[in-house]
């Protein structure tokens, strides 16, 4: 279900996407808003499901997960109790931060971090190469993340 969003609340959500801890009283000086009217607009765009929840982004990094991989998975089959197994499966993996069902030539897109390539080998023999139903599986390390968001065009 789509929301209708005036542009005050993309302003607001523009701001809220760079920097969730802004106060009300912050936004509300950027807006040209009371604090309470820009509560009133985070609480109704929270309660209709458009903010989903409040996250902290971490750095890589710093966290020793320097390397990105993006992995091309092809299954045997497209059978849904396959589809259902697999997605479980690899959700499970705390190494993959996101997986994407796919048109095209493979049926699976993963994001992958790793502290190098060593450590992905192991990621990819202890958890990719067991998930259940794939056929073939490739992998592509990213050399540079050029640009990389999380803030959705409002």
């Amino acid at each position: 279900m789509q929301v209708q969003i005036d542009d005050t609340d993309a302003r607001l959500l523009r701001l809220v996407q760079r920097d969730a801890r802004l106060t009300a009283t912050q936004l509300s000086d950027r807006l040209n808003l009371s604090p309470s009217a820009c509560h009133r607009r985070l609480q109704r765009l929270e309660a209709a499901g458009v903010i989903e929840r409040t996250v902290a982004l971490l750095n890589a990094r710093a966290v020793a997960r320097p390397t990105t991989v993006f992995v091309e998975i092809s299954l045997a089959t497209q059978a849904d109790d396959v589809l259902d197994a697999f997605e479980a499966a690899v959700a499970r993996i705390p190494d993959v931060l996101e997986c994407h069902l796919m048109t095209g030539s493979y049926d699976y897109l993963l994001k992958v971090v790793a502290r190098d390539s060593e450590d992905f080998a192991q990621i990819h023999r202890r958890h990719l190469a067991r998930l259940p139903g794939v056929a073939k599986l490739q992998s592509s390390f990213a050399l540079k993340t050029v640009f990389a968001t999380t803030a959705l065009p409002v």
